[in-house]
């Protein structure tokens, strides 16, 4: 073992012969992966490109890859017409780029998985580059038919049931004295496993060692009782935990630490004995990774983060243990008592060449898109590891500059915390206009948007992030630890009081909320410093867009509307939409901001004609109307929101804008008047459907909204709009369209509006009147 790159390439140069591809070899490809239409192949370890050809013969477009550039040179020689692009590329420790975005119907090793040292990781990640149904075929020597002085080249049982844990269809088939691995389904659910033997004794106490390589990757060992574990053991007499765990590694792995830390006690039974296990953080090592216990383990490996929820079983307390580190790492683990410590350690450098080239792929869209205008957004994108603070998410996922990434969800399945998109941090962060040293709260927390803020502002304050959820801020807390600047203090408490106890003198030099607020919460305004900004996702009519709003005195004005969307609120302010099911709940009717409209009737007019008036907006191509769901929200009465469910033979939207108004409803819909090829070219107009007796003039209130609205809103955008506190008389506010909330109340001046009066839209009732202002 130990040979490098330059000593293969030698090898092949030579013209030293390796076991040419056999009959056998080839009709299991035939009958286990023939090539589909337009399929794709990666041939991992290609050598001198025998099996690449074949595949290419087969019908595969095929991606040849060797580390060794010797192997390749005498491939392209050997096959100067081959249609096989050749790579050369090491996949275990290579950034895999060069593999680029198509994904693979079948990934081939063939006599050269054994070479691999973290073979798991390595099959896994290639795993996930198949399409549905692809395959991974491995091809192997076996440990009972290969001499001692070749035993490196070979797989033993113990070695092929690590290798296939974690895929959830595995074939094993003998290939004259090869055995050849058939895997589908590279993502099976880790299990939690507890040991065969019993455990003894009144009580077990023990410590386990979480440790990472300089690519931010864990260490862990496949063990005799078959199964995945991390370095550890009981503890020694009076030895101190931190000890243990560093003794453990020593004696299993050769590994010796150079920094260690408790992170948490853990408490739970094992087979009724209470159990007690330390937690231990190795921040370094010295040493040669090797299986000094060969009668406990098979081998030992490193393993990226997010492929720890894939893994097939892994001993309870090493799955607790790697949660602990990165909680929710590895999902539905059982009950166990945490006790985090309150030792801290300096964050744990390390991520891999990928993660580098994703997150500045991510910040060049993200500044592209003209999100992220400022140099020092700019450096905050391409400094702070996004995927640290989802660890159990992709690479390629966590870096999409488009995608939020969900981190916690509630027993219904619905999204409770997230790490926003990239695009729309950036945006909010460009916002707040922050100064180096200001100080900054954020409401709903996550961790890599605060530290992103941290980032922005420097050494000199610190950032301060506030959630409701207990589980959240440990997890905020313990990934900040791992990977950020020591500069944000993660809060457990209800946002919509904002930080009590953390304000500045002057109060905060910016605030911003991460979740969809259905009110602008007083303490979000009193703990802002005057001419400072509050960025905040705020519900109108059910409709989000993030608000960039300026304190001057008890007024916030705003300056910038940005279309989004996040998790809703789950504070003492949060809000559930009043819903009415109408038609055995095939349509559903609901008032965002208000209670519910009077419905009766409306079950039998929904069953009944449907009155279609054209409102003559027609509009070409791909059309932006954000402004006009606004619009309607705020100036028409009786808004609400209209729900349908798929395949609906009662209305013709799923989701739309309504309004209920003397015992019937309109919502607004859309037909296309004109198909053409190039969808730039097609027209559609907008319609307004109605039901019941006042039907016709619904529709026609609602039809003269959108009408007004093309006329006089659509070239101007969003409206001025400020934000007053609730016991604002009407005489006080400026002339506009009023969307009362609990708290506050919100003025749009919108074009084309009488200037004369204050249409106010009740959150209480939800019906209209005007107000006259001085």
């Amino acid at each position: 073992m130990g040979i490098t790159r330059t000593d293969w390439s030698k090898r092949y140069t030579e013209g030293r012969g390796f076991r040419r591809l056999g009959d056998d070899e080839k009709g299991l490809i035939v009958e286990h992966a023939p090539a589909p239409e337009g399929g794709r192949a990666l041939d991992v370890g290609c050598g001198t490109g025998e099996m690449s050809v074949y595949l290419a013969s087969l019908g595969y477009t095929v991606d040849g890859a060797d580390f060794a550039e010797g192997a390749l040179e005498q491939a392209r020689t050997e096959y100067p017409d081959a249609e096989v692009r050749w790579l050369c590329l090491d996949v275990e420790r290579d950034d895999p780029a060069p593999l680029g975005n198509d994904l693979y119907d079948l990934v081939v090793f063939r006599l050269s998985v054994a070479f691999l040292h973290d073979r798991t990781r390595v099959l896994h990640a290639l795993g996930r580059r198949l399409r549905e149904g692809g395959t991974m075929l491995v091809i192997t020597p076996l440990a009972a038919h290969t001499p001692a002085e070749k035993r490196h080249i070979a797989l033993d049982d113990d070695e092929i049931t690590a290798l296939t844990c974690g895929w959830t269809s595995v074939q094993r088939l003998a290939v004259g004295d090869l055995a050849a691995l058939v895997l589908r389904g590279p993502c099976a659910d880790t299990v939690a496993m507890e040991r065969s033997v019993p455990a003894t004794g009144y009580a077990v106490a023990g410590a386990l060692a979480v440790v990472t390589d300089e690519h931010g990757r864990v260490l862990l060992g496949w063990s005799k009782r078959g199964m995945w574990e991390a370095p550890g053991g009981k503890i020694d007499g009076a030895e101190p935990l931190d000890g243990a765990g560093v003794r453990e590694l020593a004696e299993e792995t050769g590994l010796h630490a150079t920094g260690a830390s408790v992170v948490s006690i853990l408490t739970d039974a094992a087979q009724g004995v209470p159990r007690v296990t330390a937690v231990i953080r190795i921040t370094g090592f010295t040493g040669t990774l090797t299986t000094a216990e060969p009668h406990k383990f098979t081998r030992w490996e490193w393993h990226d983060p997010h492929g720890l929820g894939c893994l097939g079983p892994v001993f309870t307390p090493a799955a607790n243990a790697l949660d602990a580190v990165w909680p929710g790492v590895i999902p539905g683990l059982p009950t166990v008592n945490a006790y985090p410590t309150a030792a801290e350690h300096p964050p744990v450098p390390g991520e891999p060449a990928e993660a580098v080239r994703l997150r500045h792929r991510m910040a060049e869209a993200v500044i592209a898109g003209d999100w992220a205008p400022s140099a020092v957004v700019q450096e905050a994108l391409r400094t702070v590891p996004r995927h640290r603070f989802a660890p159990e998410t992709d690479l390629k996922t966590v870096y999409d500059e488009d995608l939020a990434v969900v981190t916690r969800r509630d027993e219904h399945g619905r999204a409770t915390s997230s790490v926003s998109a990239p695009w729309l941090q950036a945006d909010m962060a460009e916002q707040l206009q922050l100064t180096p040293g200001a100080a900054v709260l954020e409401v709903g927390s996550g961790g890599y948007n605060a530290e992103l803020l941290a980032h922005v502002v420097g050494p000199a304050v610190r950032v301060v992030t506030v959630d409701v959820d207990p589980y959240v801020v440990h997890r905020t807390q313990r990934l900040g630890a791992e990977a950020g600047s020591g500069r944000v203090t993660a809060v457990l408490g209800d946002g919509g009081l904002g930080a009590p106890g953390h304000v500045p003198a002057q109060g905060f030099d910016g605030v911003v909320i991460t979740h969809n607020a259905a009110d602008v919460a007083p303490a979000w305004r009193e703990q802002l410093r005057e001419g400072a900004r509050l960025v905040v996702p705020l519900e109108m009519g059910g409709y989000t867009r993030s608000l960039t709003l300026v304190r001057r005195g008890d007024v916030l004005h705003c300056e910038h509307w940005t279309y989004c969307g996040f998790v809703r609120d789950r504070g003492a302010a949060a809000r559930t939409a009043p819903v009415v099911p109408l038609a055995e709940g095939e349509v559903t009717v609901r008032w965002e901001d208000g209670e519910p409209g009077d419905t009766a009737g409306l079950e039998q007019a929904l069953r009944g004609p449907r009155r279609e008036l054209a409102t003559g907006l027609v509009v070409r191509g791909t059309f932006n109307f954000e402004t006009l769901q606004i619009y309607a929200a705020t100036t028409l009465p009786g808004f609400c929101r209209l729900t349908a469910q798929e395949g609906s033979t009662l209305v013709a939207q799923q989701d739309a804008a309504a309004m209920l108004s003397d015992g019937s409803l309109a919502y607004l819909t859309y037909r296309k008047v004109k198909d053409a090829p190039d969808p730039a070219d097609r027209l559609t107009e907008f319609f307004i459907h109605a039901y019941g007796p006042a039907a016709d003039e619904v529709a026609e209130r609602f039809a003269e909204c959108v009408r007004v609205w093309d006329r006089e809103v659509r070239e101007s955008g969003y409206p001025p709009m400020t934000v007053h506190p609730a016991a604002t008389p009407d005489d006080q506010l400026p002339p506009g369209d009023v969307l009362d909330k609990h708290s506050a109340r919100l003025v749009f001046q919108w074009p084309g509006r009488t200037p004369a009066g204050t249409l106010s839209l009740s959150a209480a009732g939800g019906t209209a009147c005007l107000t006259p202002t001085s």
